[in-house]
C-alpha cells in the first residue's frame, strides 16, 4: 500500500486533491446560498427556523419559494454529480494517468460544475445548463473507463 508521503509527492494525486477541494467547497457554498435565499425570501422549511417568533403569524413563513427551490435543486444536482466524481476521481488519480490528461479531466469537470451552478442560478436558457451537466458527466465516465481499463480484475 502506498505511503501518505508517496501520495503527496504524486503530482496527479495533488491535482486531484486540489480540484476535489475546489468543487467540494463550491458544493458547501450551495448550503450558504440556500440559507441566504430562505432568509431573503422569508421562506422557511421548519417552524423552529422562523426567526420572527413562534406566533401564529410565523406560520405564513413556512412555505416554499421558487428561488429557494431552484438553489436546492442545484445543490441536489451537485450531490448527484460531485460525489461520484470524488470517488471515481480518486481511483482515477491512483490508476497512474498522465498528469496532463488528469489535469484536463479535473479542470473540465470543475469548470463544468461551476458553469452548471451559474446557469442554474442565473437562470440561463437551455441548453447551457444541460450541456454543462453533460460535460461533467462525460468526464466522470471517461475517468471510470480508464480506471476499469487499467485495473480490471476478471
Amino acid at each position: 500500500m502506498a505511503k501518505v508521503t508517496q501520495l503527496i509527492d504524486n503530482e496527479v494525486f495533488r491535482a486531484y486533491v486540489t480540484y476535489a477541494t475546489i468543487i467540494l467547497l463550491k458544493m458547501m457554498l450551495m448550503s450558504c446560498i440556500t440559507a441566504y435565499y430562505r432568509i431573503r425570501r422569508k421562506a422557511f422549511a421548519n417552524p423552529e427556523d422562523v426567526p420572527f417568533g413562534k406566533s401564529e403569524n410565523a406560520k405564513k413563513f413556512l412555505r416554499t419559494d421558487t428561488d429557494v427551490e431552484r438553489v436546492r435543486r442545484s445543490h441536489l444536482n451537485d450531490l448527484e454529480n460531485i460525489v461520484p466524481f470524488f470517488g471515481i476521481g480518486l481511483l482515477y488519480a491512483l490508476s497512474g494517468p498522465e498528469l496532463s490528461t488528469a489535469l484536463l479531466h479535473f479542470r473540465i469537470f470543475a469548470g463544468a460544475r461551476i458553469l452548471h451552478t451559474i446557469a442554474y442560478l442565473t437562470p440561463l436558457p437551455q441548453p447551457g445548463r444541460g450541456l454543462s451537466w453533460a460535460v461533467g458527466y462525460v468526464v466522470t465516465f471517461s475517468m471510470a473507463y480508464k480506471v476499469l481499463k487499467t485495473a480490471l480484475y476478471l
